[in-house]
């Protein structure tokens, strides 16, 4: 279970952010496949081109739901983990422990709140998510299991970024690839052997969740971190926990707004286009979500090097650590832009195989995905903000892109277009267009100012 610590402050840069990449990498893609096995296997139910198509749906307007609590997730473990990484740049373990303990009880605290919310209110959550007549039952018997694992989702996203911080990557792996790898095995034999259909999916995650959750406590209490998970950290002292909120909410609102996305698009979807188009966005949100995982795997491997470098004022380190990040980023983005456009539908085969759904959604992944080649530039300047613990710019540009562009492009271009369904899958690659554009202009500004600082300070 153990793995030797990397040393972040020496070293080739680009072999340490490879080294810390590939794990971080992987484990975004394995964790996916938490949801995405489900939907392959959801979308294959027999027979395919009713019952099958009707169940991806409904779990499909369930997305939003666990975007939230992933979100949660997110708010301490991507605003606590970079300060903790800081303060060991600064040779402060104590105050890192400390900031890991606060978030511990934080996350434990949101679970069981978030775990209620979607207990009691489950159907008008549903129905508001882009739910119809014909898929809420689906979307009901997913949710309804779905939501008991909440802290078991909290504990192992939330938590699992405080060992990638200390550089144990290849620990943070294992922690996704076991439960992925169990949930894979059970969902065949739940879904079909045992004939439970959705619930059956549901309830192989959670248990899948269970498992990743036991090995990260066990980790974070056991001799091998270097942080450690101590009672008296668990108190929450709002001088430490503050703070991390304030940078987490960049991350937060990244992910819980993608739920508030996902509600515009399918309203609007099903508003011009019916269950059909609807049943498309939930197969090109989870082809984004896939091909987004290596740039968040690479801004998660960079972010304990940015972190811990920044907090050592090794300016030029901190310098190298984003330019190698840059160049990775942009360089995934344009790859994936041109295997989008010309291979589409297998990308869209991964999930369904109905004709109509396949040629419905390749049609509009090539919209929905047409400014992805430079997707990268945004996220390698808006996680670099993160990791230096720029909060307030880092909040600006997560508002930026998807409340203030994207949701009201979503309803705004459908009155310019006589092609209402294509003007709304457009309002994605607009948003990302004028986003990235003022993503770059402000992080060029911002990240020599930063620096300037930052050699300026005294030691």
């Amino acid at each position: 279970m153990s793995q030797k610590h990397v040393d972040l402050g020496s070293g080739s840069v680009g072999r340490l952010l490879l080294s810390l990449a590939a794990p971080t990498i992987t484990s975004q893609i394995v964790n996916m496949l938490y949801n995405l096995v489900d939907r392959v296997y959801i979308g294959h139910m027999q027979p395919t081109d009713t019952v099958g198509k009707l169940a991806l749906t409904g779990v499909g307007v369930c997305l939003p739901v666990i975007l939230i609590i992933s979100a949660f997730a997110a708010l301490m473990a991507m605003g606590g983990a970079p300060r903790a990484s800081i303060q060991e740049g600064r040779g402060n373990s104590r105050e890192a422990e400390r900031i890991m303990g606060n978030s511990f009880t934080l996350l434990v605290f949101a679970s069981l709140i978030l775990t209620l919310v979607f207990r009691i209110w489950a159907e008008p959550i549903l129905l508001l998510f882009g739910a119809s007549e014909n898929t809420i039952g689906y979307a009901l018997d997913y949710l309804n299991i779905y939501a008991i694992g909440t802290i078991f989702v909290q504990v192992t996203l939330g938590m699992n970024s405080y060992i990638t911080a200390q550089g144990f990557t290849m620990t943070g792996m294992k922690t996704v690839l076991i439960g992925a790898v169990l949930n894979t095995i059970l969902d065949p034999i739940f879904i079909f052997g045992l004939d439970m259909g959705v619930q059956g999916a549901a309830l192989a995650t959670v248990l899948s969740q269970a498992v990743s959750a036991a090995w990260v406590f066990r980790f974070l209490v056991g001799p091998q971190t270097r942080w450690h998970l101590r009672r008296e950290n668990l108190r929450p002292v709002p001088s430490v926990f503050l703070p991390c909120l304030a940078l987490g909410m960049s991350p937060f609102i990244m992910q819980s707004t993608e739920s508030l996305i996902t509600v515009c698009f399918n309203s609007s979807l099903l508003k011009y286009g019916g269950d059909i188009a609807v049943g498309a966005m939930t197969v090109l949100s989870s082809i984004m979500q896939f091909a987004m995982m290596p740039l968040q795997g690479l801004t998660q491997g960079a972010q304990p090097i940015i972190s811990y470098n920044f907090g050592a004022r090794n300016v030029q380190r901190v310098r190298d650590a984003f330019q190698v990040l840059l160049k990775a980023c942009i360089a995934y983005s344009l790859t994936l832009w041109l295997l989008v456009q010309l291979f589409p539908q297998l990308f869209v085969l991964i999930f369904n195989d109905n004709p109509d759904l396949v040629n419905y959604a390749s049609w509009a992944l090539r919209i929905y995905m047409a400014a992805t080649g430079i997707f990268g530039a945004q996220i390698a300047c808006q996680q670099t903000f993160v990791a230096l613990g720029n909060a307030k710019t880092s909040l600006f540009l997560a508002v930026l892109r998807k409340i203030i562009l994207l949701i009201p492009l979503i309803y705004l271009l459908p009155l310019f277009f006589s092609d209402k369904v294509f003007a709304v899958f457009l309002a994605e690659p607009v948003a990302d267009l004028l986003a990235v554009c003022t993503t770059v202009i402000l992080f060029t500004i911002q990240f020599k100012k930063s620096l300037a600082e930052l050699e300026q300070s005294p030691s």
